[in-house]
């Protein structure tokens, strides 16, 4: 979250667990938010974040929830992860809401990005971009217009730290 749509950790952390969430940890001012749940259905639970996010504090935020199972995968497939010729701080994940569609994802690769480098995996893409995701074209509004999903991203770091966090979470 950023911008105008600005929540603090602390006041985030105490709405998920308003909403009956267990176990509930924040990720610095990210928005990124570890919690566990009965309820299994990540759109669902989507919904129901969403709509407390409206009501508690009047706006509209885009919510992605991912299972622990899927981030491992995530970070598993990573294939910019062992490629010792790449800087780990400029490998991203974005995260996308949905598989797209090949076609969709076909006419990005058609692109030119100058050093910027993507590969499509499922609901994921790895980025690398060594002149810093700040600049490139392959941030979250192109790839959502293009792709017709909802997507956000993390730098690798964030991203390897919410799986331990989970892990964490897990093994309680």
């Amino acid at each position: 979250m950023s911008g105008h749509k600005m929540i603090k950790m602390d006041a985030l952390r105490k709405m998920y667990e308003g909403l009956g969430f267990k176990n509930v940890q924040t990720y610095i001012q990210s928005g990124n938010v570890i919690f566990q749940d009965k309820i299994i259905d990540t759109k669902k639970l989507e919904k129901k974040i969403a709509k407390k996010i409206t009501d508690q504090f009047s706006f509209e935020v885009p919510i992605m929830v991912k299972e622990i199972d899927e981030l491992k995968t995530i970070v598993k497939n990573n294939p910019f992860g062992n490629d010792v010729s790449k800087d780990i701080s400029y490998i991203h994940v974005t995260f996308l809401s949905a598989i797209p569609d090949k076609a969709n994802v076909d006419k990005i690769k058609e692109g030119k990005y100058g050093v910027d480098e993507f590969v499509w995996i499922d609901n994921a893409i790895y980025l690398y971009c060594p002149n810093g995701y700040g600049i490139t074209k392959l941030n979250n509004n192109f790839i959502e217009s293009k792709l017709k999903v909802m997507a956000t991203t993390r730098n690798w770091k964030t991203t390897k730290e919410l799986l331990s966090m989970a892990e964490n979470l897990q093994a309680k």
